[in-house]
């Protein structure tokens, strides 16, 4: 079948459906139970998140900050709902997708934008088994969502090179793979293709890294990279791997980032950076704007890749060891552990 024609973006009808057989893992455990208290919670959707380039306390960044964690509760539930086939986590999903579907508004911001990355999943998983007029209004914003990235991207892609532009990439590819759009997502393979070419150099390390002088930035320009190499993988294409793409490539990103996130290498974060709000960041005391770079930030980069690649896997139960964060219980059973 077709890429156009399979209307889901990362999570394939035959691998959610595979899920049910992990229901007895740890994972599967503790995704139940915060499920279960989910069953509790109401939608809290915003016509606007705004929480990038502000401090909290500054406008609406709480708020959005407080209605953004109804994202991932509504991913667990999904999962909730194919691990155990529970109606009840069904229609709370539906419940959560049908609010923002209705109430959000596309702001073409993608830093504020990137994390309806879990609505993106939690449709996938449910798709089939929603009521067709959520799932219609929800892949409508997703495709709404990819048509203003691609066209920001097709008009711009020479002005953007770094982060943002990767974030916009995600979301163009997995909105056009919901969709089932041919040309949206001959758009977003192209789109796609043009960054990794630009923002990595031949040597694996990112743009971003060169103007904030941070892994954290290499980290956010390789997860959202990766998220749309993996929904290309679910239809059959391989954007990850060099031998598939050329050089540079994710994979090589990836492995330019690992002597760090093993702890080989170390690196002093943000001393030298160009961007004057990084310092703001780290004088009003948000964690990680300066001194050495924390490697358990990448520990869900590495299931990423893990779940790209089984080579991974030691590299990611080593982070996982070096820094005792675990990947999301959700990631966890994806990968495959």
């Amino acid at each position: 079948m077709p890429a156009w024609a399979q209307n889901f973006a990362i999570v394939s009808p035959a691998t959610a459906a595979s899920l049910k057989a992990q229901r007895g893992t740890p994972e599967a455990g503790k995704i139940v139970r915060d499920a279960e208290a989910a069953l509790k919670q109401t939608p809290h959707p915003m016509e606007r998140v705004h929480t990038e380039g502000t401090l909290p306390g500054k406008g609406i960044h709480d708020e959005s900050a407080a209605a953004e964690k109804d994202w991932p509760l509504t991913l667990n539930l999904a999962f909730a709902y194919r691990l155990t086939g529970d109606k009840r986590y069904l229609a709370q999903t539906a419940k959560f997708l049908d609010a923002w579907a209705t109430v959000y508004k596309p702001s073409r911001n993608p830093i504020d934008e990137t994390n309806f990355g879990n609505l993106v999943l939690a449709l996938d998983l449910t798709r089939a088994d929603l009521p067709p007029e959520v799932a219609e209004h929800t892949a409508a914003l997703f495709r709404a969502m990819a048509l203003q990235y691609l066209d920001w991207l097709d008009a711009n892609h020479d002005k953007d090179h770094e982060n943002w532009s990767s974030h916009r990439v995600k979301l163009a590819v997995l909105g056009a793979y919901v969709s089932g759009d041919k040309a949206l997502i001959e758009r977003a393979t192209a789109a796609y293709s043009r960054q990794v070419k630009v923002n990595i150099h031949p040597d694996g390390s990112v743009n971003d890294f060169y103007k904030r002088d941070a892994l954290h930035y290499v980290v956010y320009d390789l997860e959202p990279l990766t998220t749309a190499a993996l929904a290309a993988k679910a239809h059959g294409q391989d954007w990850f791997h060099t031998a598939a793409t050329g050089s540079p490539s994710v994979e090589m990103g990836v492995d330019w980032l690992l002597p760090y996130a093993t702890g080989t290498k170390t690196h002093e974060e943000f001393v030298h950076s160009t961007v004057a709000f990084d310092a703001a960041r780290d004088k009003a005391g948000e964690k990680g704007y300066s001194g050495p770079w924390d490697p358990k930030t990448s520990v869900e980069l590495m299931g990423l890749a893990a779940w790209m690649d089984p080579k991974y896997r030691p590299e990611l139960e080593k982070v996982e060891a070096n820094t005792g964060v675990k990947a999301y219980p959700w990631l966890r059973l994806l990968v495959g552990r």
